[in-house]
């Protein structure tokens, strides 16, 4: 009973999404306006969930001193940090994102650093998987590092010095190449999306009930 339930409201659920898509009209139109006000509902309980299920597991880090358990403060006096200033930005004016609030300087001066910060280290990543992609090992390897080259150097005005043409060619490849292999995968992407779809709603995928 209790697995039956959880699929007999996804089945429905799934259904109803189906049929007011294709049935934009009344009574099956406003169904799929009215599912995603529900799904809305759902999501800020699920939000109240994982926020508790993330201080049960810093607690018990800070409990146990397991390795980087200090982490865990920086987490409490981060998360209190925002949960303060935004309770007091939402009740001294409706949009805590509006510029001169106490949340948007926070927001400003603390989150969009980190952020920038995180990304930074990101693009040393980004590079060493360039460098070990780009080697020339193979045929395919060798053309895509030729088509990586003349993009990166065409997209800079230093590729115009070099050839007029250059940044045409490299257009053509971001244009027309790459946005052919792009749809190939959108294509493979919404046919999987599909099939996991199809799954869930006839209750064939239930990973979700473990």
């Amino acid at each position: 009973m209790k697995k039956r339930v959880p699929l007999v409201i996804t089945f429905v659920t799934g259904f109803i999404v189906i049929i007011s898509f294709f049935i934009p009209h009344r009574p099956f139109g406003p169904l799929e306006t009215d599912t995603l006000i529900w799904y809305s509902i759902i999501l800020g309980f699920t939000l109240l969930i994982g926020v508790d299920s993330l201080v049960r597991l810093h607690v018990r880090q800070m409990r146990r001193r397991k390795a980087g358990w200090w982490y865990s403060i920086v987490f409490f006096a981060g998360f209190f940090y925002c949960l303060v200033i935004g309770i007091m930005s939402v009740i001294r004016t409706p949009n805590p994102f509006q510029p001169g609030t106490i949340f948007f300087y926070g927001y400003k001066t603390i989150l969009i650093p980190l952020q920038s910060t995180m990304f930074a280290l990101l693009a040393f990543f980004v590079a060493s998987a360039s460098y070990r992609a780009f080697r020339a090992r193979t045929l395919e390897a060798t053309l895509l590092l030729v088509a990586a080259v003349i993009v990166m150097i065409g997209r800079v005005p230093a590729g115009y010095k070099l050839w007029t043409r250059l940044p045409g060619i490299a257009n053509w490849i971001f244009n027309v190449l790459q946005m052919g292999a792009m749809r190939g995968i959108m294509i493979g992407v919404a046919l999987g999306a599909v099939a996991m779809s199809l799954r869930l709603i006839l209750g064939i995928e239930r990973t979700y009930l473990s």
